[in-house]
């Protein structure tokens, strides 16, 4: 992977490891685990985000329900076919753990910053209560002539200007990743609690074609 395709997908989380690692699939004799940390916001109101990470950074952590840590790496998507059809799924793939012998707090626990593409129309609504909010859906390159497709949500000044968009823009991100729990109607009389994964953001930059970058506060 070269250096650019690092640098334009960066996450950084400190929370609590909420679930015992769970093996998850081998590529090329190597095993990834999955767990998922909480990540405290300023609200006390808390982010569950899915992580992936190789056996090969587990060898000198022992990793338990409820430790303390930092995980550094890249937010990826990739798509899990069912029979009941196709699903966008997101992870912060692991680069880098670090544990912390007791749960510390950070002014800043839930980085992520994202260079990428706009890949579909931005959608702009207001909410009942006047909020404005912009949806967004950025491709991100990666190594191997992949990408990963993250869904941003945007607000206020930033939702105007993001509603403003068009397709194929290059924008820069920085924000946080945040889990929300909805209900989707499965029958007349029978609903689940699923849960959706995006990014709030909360600065945006696009990208001229002569790499003059605007910001949007």
């Amino acid at each position: 992977m070269t250096t650019d395709n690092i640098l334009n997908n960066e996450v950084e989380l400190t929370g609590t490891v909420e679930t015992e690692l769970k093996f998850n699939h081998e590529v090329y004799g190597e095993g990834f685990y999955s767990f998922v940390i909480r990540v405290m916001r300023l609200s006390d109101i808390s982010d569950l985000i899915n992580v992936t990470i190789s056996e090969r950074l587990l060898q000198d952590a022992v990793l338990n329900k409820g430790d303390s840590v930092t995980v550094s790496g890249q937010f990826r998507s990739y798509n899990n076919y069912t029979d009941s059809g196709n699903k966008l799924m997101l992870t912060v793939f692991a680069r880098d753990i670090e544990l912390h012998p007791d749960e510390i707090k950070f002014k800043n626990p839930n980085n992520i910053y994202l260079n990428g593409f706009l890949c579909k129309k931005p959608v702009y609504r207001t909410t009942p209560f006047g909020r404005e909010i912009t949806d967004l859906l950025v491709a991100v390159n990666r190594a191997y002539n992949k990408s990963d497709y993250i869904p941003c949500i945007a607000w206020g000044r930033n939702a105007r200007f993001a509603g403003g968009l068009e397709v194929g823009e290059n924008i820069k991100i920085h924000g946080r990743i945040q889990s929300r729990d909805y209900q989707k109607k499965i029958s007349e009389t029978e609903t689940i609690t699923k849960t959706a994964y995006e990014i709030s953001v909360s600065k945006m930059e696009t990208v001229s074609k002569n790499n003059i970058e605007f910001e949007i506060v």
